[in-house]
């Protein structure tokens, strides 16, 4: 026998949910104890019965008269209660197939019911699409749902051309609806037009040249207020952001272990999806991320972001320095600056010298020539002749040097020449 080991949850809050399955029962589950408790199931709508079986439901959650719309296996749509289950409405969306075996058979896939309420006298609209990618609309008045008259559709409009749709998301405005399936592309439809405004574009080829055939399995919109940023899930465990107002291609695709993703939801936030893998697996994302040439450093145990680093282009690969130590290079800081701080005082004290050498010659001067009273002319005549006297000496001084060098230089001279050395001493010899 395998071991096996019991988890106790902590319980959840005070919550009340409604689940379908595939006998078209619908069961409601409630969490009554505060601040936490178990969830149980304590009411079980329909009776059991696999023709019945609802293969797709939403929900009008409204303060006021709110209505549960459920799609079931033979193309009815009921409307009901989500209160106590009764049936409001129910509605023939797809002909019976004839009982020829060879004809095809186009089930219901996907089933929106609108929010926004027209008038009082509509019970509710939905929108609704088959296999074969056939959507309508349809509005159920409460005439119409007392009477159980035939409810024709207001419009029908065809979302592919091939393929099988698996999946239909509406915006928060109600205003765009988006379709894909196995074969078709991601489209984005203006449902108040009932026109195409937006079509993906399959990845590029792998690096051995091969394509991968569409198959999405769910999708939905990223932002509330912005239908321009879609999600969508693949059967090849890909997760895929699409901006339509940018590129055909989606800007950002993450593998996802290797089953399939049957489910995704966005986080109100507008940021983060929640995906759901056909073996049980669940996973959020945050679609902020990616190709955005952030470095971002997290704590895998408290997961929190602790650094974001912007840098520039699009990152390839990253390393981690394993023997990078703080006190290292607090130390080489520290010597440097003591280094520095030496040679500053060896400059500055080589400048006092220069600065008290300086000053010295000059006081020798001064001493030399004698201080001046400006007041006394006298003395100023005489300080003045001192000086031209000192200068008129050493320019003398100057001038015997270059005669006496001028003679002993060991200059050739021809036979019969003069040297004009001598001459220039004899003129200075006259002249004194």
């Amino acid at each position: 026998m395998p071991r096996t080991t019991v988890v106790e949850s902590p319980g959840c809050p005070p919550l009340r949910a409604l689940t379908t399955d595939i006998l078209g029962l619908v069961k409601v589950v409630e969490a009554r104890a505060k601040p936490a408790g178990a969830a149980k199931v304590v009411e079980t709508w329909g009776a059991p019965d696999a023709s019945r079986a609802i293969v797709a439901a939403s929900l009008a959650d409204r303060a006021a008269d709110p209505v549960l719309a459920v799609a079931r296996k033979n193309g009815v749509v009921e409307l009901l209660n989500p209160l106590n289950g009764d049936a409001l409405a129910a509605v023939k969306t797809v002909e019976q197939a004839p009982n020829d075996s060879d004809a095809e058979v186009d089930p219901l896939v996907a089933l929106h019911l609108f929010t926004r309420q027209a008038s009082d006298s509509i019970l509710g609209t939905f929108i609704a699409c088959t296999d074969k990618g056939k959507a309508s609309i349809r509005s159920i008045t409460k005439e119409n749902a007392s009477s159980s008259s035939d409810v024709r559709p207001s419009t029908t409009w065809d979302v592919c051309s091939g393929g099988n749709v698996q999946f239909c998301s509406v915006d928060h405005g109600e205003s765009y609806a988006m379709f894909g399936g196995k074969g078709i592309e991601v489209n984005l439809w203006d449902i108040t037009s009932y026109s195409k405004i937006w079509s993906a574009k399959s990845p590029r080829a792998n690096s051995l040249g091969i394509f991968t055939r569409p198959w999405f399995t769910a999708g939905t919109f990223l932002c509330e207020d912005d239908h321009r940023k879609i999600v969508a899930c693949t059967n090849n465990h890909q997760v895929r952001l699409y901006d339509t107002a940018l590129q055909r291609r989606p800007a950002i695709s993450v593998d996802f272990r290797e089953s399939p993703i049957k489910a995704v939801a966005a986080d109100p936030n507008g940021h983060d999806v929640y995906i759901g893998t056909g073996t049980g697996d669940l996973a959020s994302f945050d679609m902020r991320t990616g190709l955005d040439s952030y470095l971002r450093i997290w704590d895998t145990n408290t997961r929190q972001l602790l650094s974001a680093v912007f840098l520039k282009q699009h990152l390839t690969a990253v390393v981690l320095d394993a023997y990078f130590s703080i006190e290292g290079k607090e130390k080489k800081k520290k010597k440097s600056k003591t280094i520095a701080e030496d040679g500053d005082a060896a400059e500055a004290e080589v400048r006092n010298g220069k600065k008290k050498k300086k000053s010295k010659a000059i006081n020798e001067d001064q001493t030399e020539v004698g201080v001046v009273d400006h007041n006394d002319s006298d003395g100023e005549m005489y300080a003045r002749k001192e000086r031209k006297k000192k200068k008129s000496r050493t320019i003398e001084e100057d001038e015997e040097r270059d005669s006496d060098g001028e003679i002993c230089s060991p200059k050739r001279r021809k036979s019969g020449e003069s040297s004009k050395c001598l001459k220039k001493k004899s003129k200075k010899q006259q002249i004194a």
